[in-house]
């Protein structure tokens, strides 16, 4: 039975109109990893705008992942342990995003942990996932060093309306990937002019920030007509922006083209927008065949080879974790013959002055260590085998071990 399990959809293998349906914003993935983990289980849930998987350990715990995402059970995917490790490994390292190589994932790995419900297996699983995350983009960089929906989306807008010099945008969502996003475009000569957003505070803070005009959400339709450029990056469970909206705003527009850009899942605008002249509607599943982004083959084939290495330790640290009992049981057996025998050599030590004492303690504990050193070494080599298990019964045989946590 799998000690470690995922269950999870993305991009790979499901549409962006399946996808939405098991998008999880915060405090969803906060509450539904408690859910999962349950009394004695472990669960971090990781929702982004290519995937939403769930990492989770202990009783039942992959049923329970599994029905959680029963509305898309025919496009889930689950590996366990090893490979589990392996996938979060390569997904940490931007190596399994829709923009290869993108750097905000790392980013998201580590909210999702921190909102997660981690025990001892999931909390070593995804401080190594971040620790190779960090390693691959330093160590063999795949793709642009900036690549991101961010960047993507704003090579996007060149490319289709060309210069950007005085271009206005319209920001619907003042989070971290619009202001990421707006970064990107005012750095391509774009001139953000309103960011809409659900909360005035924010809204505030990031207009002011852009030298822009803040919006509450039902003006936007105004905005639609004075922008060139809308990105839309919300958490909003329905569509913020409608065709007939931006079917008023065309015509007070002068066939003038107007790019909208939805990178939220589920998205904010509606996909029948699409079909009017002159507006031009990209998602997040668009944005890989718009650009073209890419990696370098030799790149890329470091990355894997870090991540395989990576997953590898990872492999035989968790493996390790099946003798662990044994040994410790071990020890304990050990100390406890080692104490026992001098309680019942008190009389004859009596006489020793306290500097003696502690001699024959110090030796007493070195004989111990040393015998046990080699067993200790070969149970830990033979777990990163087949052979741990096997093992780890032939010492509790031949010791009689029945220590906490042995049955």
């Amino acid at each position: 039975m799998a000690e470690l399990s995922l269950v999870g959809i993305s991009h790979r293998g499901a549409a962006l109109e399946v996808r939405e349906r098991v998008a999880l914003d915060p405090d969803e993935a906060a509450e539904l990893a408690r859910d999962l983990a349950g009394d004695e289980g472990e669960a971090v849930c990781l929702s982004t705008c290519n995937r939403t998987e769930l990492y989770v350990a202990g009783p039942g715990a992959e049923e329970r992942a599994a029905g959680a995402l029963s509305d898309v059970d025919g496009a889930l995917y689950r590996r366990s342990d090893d490979e589990a490790a392996r996938h979060l490994f390569r997904v940490a390292a931007g190596l399994d995003s829709r923009v290869r190589g993108e750097t905000e994932i790392l980013g998201q790995v580590r909210a999702a942990y921190a909102l997660g419900t981690p025990g001892p297996l999931l909390d070593r699983l995804f401080r190594e996932a971040l620790r190779v995350g960090r390693k691959v983009r330093a160590q063999a960089p795949v793709g642009d060093p900036a690549a991101s929906a961010a960047s993507a989306a704003a090579v996007l807008a060149e490319r289709v309306l060309g210069d950007l010099s005085d271009r206005q945008v319209l920001l619907i969502g003042a989070g971290e990937i619009g202001e990421a996003t707006a970064g990107r475009l005012v750095a391509r000569g774009a001139r953000v002019a309103f960011v809409a957003n659900r909360g005035e505070e924010r809204r505030a803070r990031v207009a002011r920030r852009l030298a822009a005009e803040p919006l509450a959400l039902g003006e936007i339709p105004q905005a639609l007509a004075e922008a060139d450029v809308v990105v839309a990056s919300t958490n909003s469970r329905s569509f913020l922006v409608s065709r007939d909206d931006v079917e008023q705003a065309l015509a007070a527009r002068e066939r003038r083209p107007l790019l909208l850009i939805d990178l939220a899942v589920p998205r904010d605008l509606d996909p029948e927008i699409g079909t009017l002249p002159y507006a031009f509607l990209y998602d997040v599943d668009d944005l890989d065949e718009a650009v073209g982004t890419g990696s370098v083959e030799g790149a890329a084939a470091r990355a894997e080879a870090i991540v395989a290495e990576e997953a590898e330790r990872f492999r035989a640290w968790q493996a390790s974790r099946g003798v662990v009992p044994a040994i410790a049981s071990l020890r304990a057996r050990a100390e406890e013959i080692r104490l026992g025998e001098l309680q019942r050599s008190g009389r004859r030590l009596a006489d020793l002055s306290a500097e003696e004492r502690r001699a024959v303690e110090a030796l007493t504990v070195q004989i111990v260590n040393k015998l046990l050193h080699d067993p200790t070494v070969r149970l830990k080599e033979a777990a990163a085998g087949a052979d741990g298990a096997t093992y780890a019964d032939a010492v509790r045989h031949l010791f009689g071990l029945q220590g906490p946590g042995e049955t």
